[in-house]
């Protein structure tokens, strides 16, 4: 496995594709690595399960998280993340079609890095992701 630099967790194939396709087309990242529930990016990130012989060095160097997903929610597991001395620093980003204030406290106060909503507009969605991408990756400076 190459090293991947977005770690998107996302259940909706639909928003999955626009993001993944948002991404690329706009030459942002070259692995994305998609997972679909809660458990399994637990999995991936702390090299657990389907993934124990994942590097951990190998990525990601941001997190795309959507809140409503099945098993174990998206706010459980940026708990997890933001509790973990080797993950804490790694930026999350919940991209969410919540725009509901619980949620939105509840993200921040658990350490998310930035909450944004999903726009319902194609365009809109597609845009919000390049431009989520092209911060995170290209001018956002990260902790070593």
């Amino acid at each position: 496995m190459s090293v991947v630099e977005i770690l998107l967790v996302e259940d909706n194939v639909h928003d999955e594709e626009l993001t993944v396709r948002s991404l690329r087309k706009n030459k942002i990242v070259n692995e994305v690595h998609v997972v679909r529930d809660g458990p399994e990016a637990l999995e991936f990130l702390f090299c657990e399960g389907r993934y124990a012989g994942r590097d951990p060095l190998e990525g990601p160097r941001l997190v795309l998280l959507d809140l409503k997903l099945p098993l174990v929610s998206g706010l459980e597991v940026l708990e997890r993340i933001k509790a973990s001395p080797l993950l804490r620093k790694l930026p999350v980003v919940v991209l969410s079609s919540s725009r509901e204030e619980p949620d939105i406290h509840a993200a921040y106060a658990l350490g998310v890095n930035s909450y944004i909503v999903k726009p319902l507009d194609f365009q809109q969605f597609a845009e919000a992701v390049r431009q989520v991408g092209l911060y995170w990756m290209l001018l956002n400076q990260s902790p070593c």
